[in-house]
């Protein structure tokens, strides 16, 4: 299941744009919108600190919050944020209006597990990540923290994990249904060894990785 839901208060804003925005933050302020729900999308203003705190915290995009607007309690699922690319703090966050029988499209991260159980990586083999999220369409009321993937069956160097191998939470669908699509694969340890001696940087390789995983 996902993370304790939390409130956050906020303000209307009547006036929008860049200028008004610079005000907001200097102010110690975010500007942020409410929309969906086929209701007229909100303008509002929150506390820097106070979402900077919960996106640091984990789970931010895949966690139902309560927001305050002026008295009016608002059920929202943060779709989108942006983050100063120097200073690293928060600079705008659009919310999706959420209710009871609200079906939302969420990424949700991998976990994996027993990695100390895997004969493969016993023998010296690496691990490949080559989703770090899945994407999935689930009730707004369920969405799932992570999707944990075992390892402990993964024996031999080119072992594989694809998405059939792995039990969805209850309520749970795929976007992708066209593909029995590869979530992680065990890797030989020459051949990250190799790339990285070319100059591959190993972060790298992995992404390339991940590409061909997306265009399976």
């Amino acid at each position: 299941m996902s993370n304790a839901t939390y409130e956050l208060k906020a303000e209307t804003r009547e006036r929008v744009g860049k200028g008004s925005s610079r005000e907001l933050r200097r102010n110690g302020l975010i500007p942020a919108v409410i929309y969906g729900d086929k209701q007229t999308p909100i303008s509002i203003a929150l506390s820097t600190k106070e979402v900077t705190r919960h996106i640091h915290a984990g789970g931010f995009m895949t966690t139902v919050a309560t927001i305050d607007v002026n008295g009016e309690k608002i059920q929202v699922l943060p779709k989108d944020y942006q983050l100063d690319p120097v200073r690293d703090f928060t600079m705008h966050v659009d919310f999706l209006r959420v209710s009871k029988n609200s079906v939302v499209t969420v990424e949700v991260p991998v976990h994996f597990e027993n990695e100390d159980k895997s004969a493969a990586i016993k023998n010296g083999g690496v691990l490949n990540v080559v989703r770090h999220t899945i994407e999935l369409v689930v009730p707004a009321n369920a969405i799932p923290e992570a999707i944990t993937v075992d390892l402990s069956g993964l024996s031999k160097i080119g072992d594989g994990i694809h998405i059939s191998d792995i039990t969805l939470p209850e309520n749970a669908t795929l976007t992708i249904t066209d593909r029995d699509f590869t979530v992680a694969t065990i890797a030989a340890p020459d051949v990250l060894t190799a790339e990285e001696e070319e100059g591959t940087p190993a972060g790298e390789a992995a992404g390339d990785a991940a590409s061909e995983g997306n265009a399976e």
